[in-house]
């Protein structure tokens, strides 16, 4: 039989040396941005114009217009709707702008581009409480979540051995996981601009979900192999539960992770972000609930072990 679990000082290094590197890539971020993620409008407070112009138009030259008057710090993006741009429309990101200065970057545009459509025109002012109250929302359901699942988890399982130890590595694994999407992401902030907003938080809680669901399926096995292979050693049974349920796990988050990057391949471009973290998580949970979290039981069952039989010698 394949021994995973005992190769696993290298899954948590190879672990080790992800988080390190999304951590540097955070530390990045806050000397650069002021925060280990770029953060959008949502959180930072600004300025969004949607225009549509009634003749071409290019990003650069609509940058340009915006840095003439003080705005270099601009997200251009075309507009998209069902995966399709529209023509000639373009939605613009940039710190708060006074009434004076959008009147002023209108005339310009007009001037140096094309026509704008006034009455498709888009002019919205977003305060930062906004983001810091999702944030809040969103760090408060993952704490919530986090004591509901290590709840469940010990009650579940409170005929096995050390109940609390599974429900422990499972808020372990899923904070792997979270901490991997986050350091991803201030990578793609540093190197494609990506900014934070109200779909990387909801990225976030679905790779949680996704983290202890496929955890909780291997864990399951091990309950159900304990009492059945009893003359075996304990982390044999682990060995023996992944093998059983890897499959499963394999099957399950393939079939996602094929949608997924058809999704990044061929889908919008505002969507990309929140797919791409979704897409990371889920590969990270799938590595973590098979070469992380299992495997942190043994190693404790292990450190109990040779506990016990040290305080017995003594």
């Amino acid at each position: 039989m394949f021994n995973i679990v005992e190769k696993r000082r290298w899954y948590f290094i190879v672990s080790g040396l992800l988080i390190l590197l999304g951590i540097a890539a955070m530390v990045v971020s806050t000397a650069r941005f002021g925060a280990p993620v770029r953060l959008s409008i949502d959180f930072t407070g600004g300025s969004l114009f949607v225009l549509h112009f009634e003749g071409p138009a290019d990003d650069a030259s609509i940058r340009a217009v915006f840095a003439e008057h003080g705005l270099s710090d601009v997200i251009v993006q075309r507009v998209q709707r069902l995966g399709e741009q529209e023509e000639n429309a373009w939605q613009v990101r940039t710190a708060e702008a006074t009434s004076d200065q959008v009147q002023a970057i209108l005339a310009d545009l007009e001037a140096q581009i094309a026509p704008i459509d006034r009455d498709l025109l888009t002019y919205g002012t977003v305060s930062p409480v906004v983001g810091a109250e999702v944030t809040q929302a969103a760090g408060l359901a993952v704490a919530v979540a986090s004591f509901i699942i290590l709840a469940f988890i010990w009650w579940s399982f409170r005929r096995v051995p050390h109940a609390f130890r599974y429900g422990a590595v499972a808020i372990i694994g899923m904070l792997h996981d979270i901490l991997i999407a986050l350091g991803f992401y201030a990578l793609m902030g540093i190197v494609r601009g990506w900014e934070v907003d109200a779909l990387f938080l909801t990225a976030i809680l679905t790779v949680s979900g996704f983290s202890v669901q496929d955890t909780i399926v291997v864990f399951d096995r091990i309950r159900e192999n304990l009492p059945r292979y009893r003359g075996e050693s304990f982390e044999r049974v682990v060995n023996r539960s992944i093998l059983e349920t890897i499959h499963r796990s394999l099957a399950t988050q393939l079939n996602a992770i094929f949608v997924m990057v058809a999704i990044i391949l061929f889908g919008g471009e505002t969507i990309r972000p929140f797919i791409a973290t979704m897409l990371v998580g889920m590969l990270s949970g799938t590595y973590s609930s098979i070469f992380i979290a299992v495997p942190l039981i043994v190693v404790w069952e292990r450190r109990t072990s040779r506990r016990a039989s040290a305080q017995a010698l003594a």
